[in-house]
């Protein structure tokens, strides 16, 4: 049914993850796909599913950017009218891009809970038909098709890892994986601070979380699916947890090592490896789920991840405030060869001597014992530190 609608994304291998994990580590690409996220793939099967009349009657979902633009381009594709609800503080680009394959978009709420609110009142008053992310069979079985993929792809896989917000990808890997393999292990990942699925499968039953937070959106959800629930509790063999620090870091070596933009839901199966390389059995495939990641958070994710990689570093000094002072310190971090990002001057604390001002300044360095090196250097040639 996919076929010349999704792309066959590519399986590219990662020789960093590879020596951390001591046997072969693959990323299945679905950053690369068609409106750069898996999405497509059940958004598609769901609605080519619909009868004539579901279809006369229009679609209509509701998301903050990855789903809007797999049901924007399935319907158009399948001569479908859609129509998007997405908050009103969605990325600009993915709203463009929703529009653009051609869905109505109506911007509604703040959080997802009212936007996804808005869509299930305009189904009830329209008729149009709700395609949920991932809480229908039909989309499950779109998403499987991944797992499939896998499997033709690395036939030799013994791990699969894969990020988990609603839970449909994982349930569809897990189906289509365990049904032909049920020796290859799959490995869900949730970031720490919108994790539903830990106390879910503990209470067995989905239970919601209050106020789910993580740079993650994609995979920011903070209540299971019910049919999801059933499949991963059943065929998923672990859930996982990352930190935001780990996302981070995550995203930066899927951009710096592998060359792949990915966003940060994206990256969670990477962050997972990174955390326990020697805890997963290879060859490892990490499902690198959607590349859609705006521009302005890129930045901020990129600069916290080279933070959290200890490759930049903020420092407060304290001065005597004359003529050349400034020069010299920068000339005592060339010979550190700390590159000089940023500098701020505070003359006005109430805190400083009269002749006294702070600096802060933000360095990008080359690592953890870097950042010792250069703090140590500064300290030996007399000036007073204060990270």
């Amino acid at each position: 049914m996919l076929s010349g609608v999704a792309r066959v994304t590519a399986m590219e291998g990662s020789r960093h993850l590879t020596q951390l994990v001591g046997s072969p580590v693959h990323f299945k690409c679905e950053n690369l796909q068609r409106t750069g996220s898996f999405k497509l793939r059940g958004a598609y099967v769901r609605i080519a599913a619909l009868s004539p009349e579901q279809r006369a009657a229009g679609v209509v979902a509701a998301s903050a950017g990855n789903h809007a633009q797999g049901v924007a381009l399935a319907s158009s594709l399948l001569g479908v009218r859609s129509t998007v609800f997405m908050p009103a503080g969605a990325p600009l680009p993915k709203i463009a891009a929703t529009r653009d394959y051609g869905a109505e978009v109506r911007l509604h709420g703040h959080v997802v809970d009212e936007t996804l609110a808005a869509a299930e009142e305009y189904a009830r008053k329209t008729g149009a038909v709700f395609i949920h992310p991932f809480d229908h069979a039909d989309i499950i079985a779109g998403q499987g098709t991944v797992g499939l993929e896998i499997l033709e792809q690395c036939p030799e896989v013994r791990t699969v890892v894969v990020g988990i917000g609603g839970g449909g990808l994982a349930a569809g890997i897990a189906v289509a994986v365990k049904a032909l393999r049920p020796d290859v292990r799959v490995v869900g990942v949730q970031a720490a601070g919108a994790a539903a699925y830990p106390p879910s499968l503990a209470a067995g039953r989905p239970v919601a979380i209050e106020n789910p937070v993580t740079m993650a959106d994609g995979i920011k959800v903070g209540r299971p699916g019910d049919v999801p629930f059933k499949i991963i509790g059943g065929l998923v063999d672990e859930v996982r947890t990352v930190s935001e620090d780990a996302l981070s870091s995550a995203l930066l070596l899927c951009l710096e090592r592998a060359k792949l933009v990915v966003e940060p839901a994206g990256a969670s199966p990477v962050a997972a490896l990174l955390g326990e390389p020697e805890s997963f059995e290879g060859p490892v495939v990490a499902v690198l789920s959607g590349g859609n990641v705006d521009p302005l958070l890129m930045q901020r994710i990129l600069r916290h991840g080279m933070a959290a990689a200890g490759r930049y570093l903020s420092l407060r000094l304290r001065l005597t405030d004359r003529p050349g002072v400034l020069a010299t310190l920068l000339g005592a971090l060339s010979v550190v060869d700390a590159n000089v990002l940023d500098v701020s001057h505070v003359r006005t604390d109430p805190r400083l001597g009269l002749t006294e001002a702070e600096v802060e300044l933000h360095l990008e360095t080359k690592g953890p014992e870097h950042c010792a090196e250069v703090s140590a250097a500064l300290r030996e040639a007399g000036y007073t530190v204060m990270t």
